[in-house]
């Protein structure tokens, strides 16, 4: 309950009295809003809606009592609360100045145009006194618009000062970055504010209209020249009646030019040409239909119309003198049409009847301008340098990057590892070149020859390869068109020539004469007598020795046959690649640890090894090793790839 103190007594319990008439006991509101914030209030009125005592002071005693610092009777004195404060963020919040302005823009490259007025809107922020400048978008318009300034402090001179909204008036000029803005309006809530700070505003202006836009809204105007010819009845009488001319564009004068062909179309009913390009398969060129779209073509123009610019605009009858029509295209005569002259060397059938009624010309001629192709130069090649094969040396001059010169497949499967061997001597004045042997080999497969040495102890001269394997030229034969010796030069007695080395052929071995017998087509009757006769004289001593040996003792002469055919064989093959598993291939095969393999079997794993079995002396020993018609001996055979 609320008690009502009396004036004069205590404010003491039984010294007050209670107002029956109060019905609203309720705590007055102390707390509010303003401009968006909560802050509190004191309360003016107790509970129940009661005026509270409250001393009512005077101003001076006020004053006084401000400027009167409290002493406290404990403690430091505490600083009293600082007034209410509110940012610029929170009471320009949201709060800007908008301004229709225009700035002019330069136009230099068009001639329809000197200038370009632009409509922008300049926004100023009052939170943070920044500005931007957005630039309305319109459609098509061809330019970059929208936000031309971002928003931000803009500099007002050269000593760093801003732009503040009291430089902001109507009817001034502000220059940002170089370009100079013109207000001429502003919005409502501007004008309110602006004039609410004590600034007096300008009257607006009228916005300034682009000279452009307002010519497009215009009305074209339209051009009428009375004309004296009758274009209609032209047009009906030559309607889809059109001349054809074949000509030529010969341009070979100039670097990299050359001859093409073109149909030119004479239109008669507006007397208007074309011309069209004639492509070919596989000319190189774009598939272009028209070199010269459907126009009249000048003749002649006025004098002061050499600097008329024509690639721009069009051509008038008051710039030309005389056009060109359909008596000016003439086969066999030259044509000059936009600086290209064509050469007309024929037309089509309904061409010559025109010109047959019209002009009375019965005979235009058909020319023919096809150009025989030249003879084609024959490539020289230079001299020959020395350096390898020629056919090697002249890949060069083929191509850039030389290739190996081809070589017949055919003859190189057939004649793959055939090899001839012959025994020469050198032929030499020097006494110490007498005794010296050489061994040539001429591979089948690609004609090339070398030569190898055998060394002899104690003879002061190193043995070994003489001439790797390459083709030798015969003498006195051309140097563009070498000759190589061949199988057929090799014979008994025949004198090879290696590069200034005499040497003469003295004994082969029997695959050559088995070679020849084979192939006596290629070699002279003479040459193949030699080689037999020299195998005769070879083996009737040896048959001869035989007999005696035979005669004394069988066995023992076969056993020392034997022996030093191993030995032969080994120091023959001494290098061989395959002296070190020859014996594990056959055991393979040998089942039964027998010591005999199948020949057909025996022949296969000597083959697999590239055993050179077409040797004299391999020959030899395999007969010696045999055993029976099909069994073969390898025990004694592998002897002979052992050390």
């Amino acid at each position: 309950m609320v008690s009502n103190p009396v004036h004069g007594l205590p404010f003491l319990p039984g010294a007050s009295f209670t107002d029956s008439a109060k019905t609203a006991f309720h705590r007055s509101q102390t707390l509010g809003y303003r401009n968006g914030y909560a802050i509190a209030r004191r309360p003016t009125v107790g509970i129940g809606g009661a005026r509270l005592q409250v001393n009512q002071l005077s101003q001076a005693d006020l004053d006084e009592l401000a400027k009167k610092a409290p002493v406290l009777t404990y403690g430091q004195p505490k600083q009293a609360p600082p007034a209410s404060f509110i940012p610029a963020h929170v009471a320009f919040d949201k709060k800007v100045l908008k301004f229709d302005a225009y700035f002019q823009e330069d136009v230099p490259m068009s001639t329809e145009e000197h200038y370009r007025i632009r409509q922008v809107n300049i926004y100023y922020y009052l939170e943070d006194d920044s500005m931007s400048v957005i630039e309305p978008i319109v459609e098509n318009s061809g330019i970059p618009q929208g936000k031309l300034i971002k928003r931000q402090r803009l500099a007002k001179n050269d000593r760093g000062d801003h732009y503040h909204w009291k430089d902001l008036n109507r009817g001034i000029n502000i220059t940002i970055y170089g370009k100079t803005f013109r207000i001429v309006e502003c919005d409502q809530f501007t004008q309110v504010f602006l004039e609410s700070q004590g600034i007096e505003l300008n009257p607006p202006e009228k916005m300034a209209l682009d000279p452009y836009i307002e010519l497009r809204k215009q009305l074209l105007r339209k051009y009428v020249t009375p004309s004296d010819f009758d274009q209609l009845k032209q047009f009906l009488t030559f309607d889809k009646q059109v001349l054809r001319f074949y000509a030529i564009w010969d341009d070979t004068d100039c670097m990299f030019g050359e001859c093409r062909n073109y149909i030119i179309h004479y239109y008669l009913m507006d007397d208007t040409v074309d011309i069209r390009e004639v492509h070919e398969r596989n000319d190189g060129r774009d598939p272009f239909p028209l070199l010269m779209n459907r126009q009249r073509m000048p003749k002649v123009l006025v004098e002061n119309a050499k600097n008329f610019p024509r690639c721009v605009l069009e051509i008038s009858d008051q710039e030309v003198l005389e056009w060109y029509t359909a008596k000016d295209f003439i086969v066999g005569k030259p044509l000059t049409i936009l600086g290209r002259t064509f050469f007309i060397y024929d037309c089509d059938p309904f061409t010559r009847q025109y010109y047959k009624e019209k002009f009375g010309i019965s005979d235009l001629p058909c020319i023919d301008v096809s150009k025989k192709e030249p003879s084609p130069v024959k490539q020289e090649l230079p001299p020959y340098n020395g350096y390898g094969l020629v056919e090697d040396s002249a890949q060069n001059c083929f191509a850039l990057i030389p290739k190996a010169p081809k070589t017949d497949i055919v003859k190189m499967l057939l004649n793959d590892q055939k090899v001839l061997r012959y025994l020469a001597e050198l032929e030499s004045p020097i006494p110490e070149d007498k005794d010296r042997r050489f061994v040539f080999s001429y591979f089948l497969a690609s004609d090339m020859i070398s030569i190898f040495e055998p060394p002899v102890r104690n003879s002061g001269i190193i043995g070994g390869k003489y001439l790797g394997r390459t083709k030798v030229v015969k003498p006195h034969s051309s140097v563009e068109n070498p000759v190589y010796y061949g199988p057929s030069d090799f014979f008994i007695g025949a004198v090879i020539e290696v590069f200034g080395h005499r040497f003469i052929i003295i004994d082969t071995d029997d695959y050559v004469l088995k070679y020849m017998e084979s192939n006596a087509s290629q070699y002279s009757p003479e040459a193949l007598l030699s080689i037999q006769n020299h195998v005769r004289k070879r083996e009737a001593p040896a048959a001869e020795l035989e007999n005696k040996q035979t005669a004394v003792d069988p066995g023992m002469q076969e056993l020392e046959a034997l022996e030093a055919l191993i030995d032969a064989v080994q120091k023959q093959l001494k290098d061989h690649p395959c002296k070190d598993n020859i014996c594990e291939a056959f055991q393979v095969h040998d089942k039964e640890a027998s010591g005999y393999v199948d020949k057909e079997m025996f022949f296969k794993v000597c083959d697999s090894l590239n055993v050179p079995v077409d040797d004299s002396l391999i020959k030899e020993l395999i007969r010696m090793c045999s055993h029976g018609e099909d069994k073969i001996n390898y025990y004694h055979f592998v002897r002979a790839f052992s050390n």
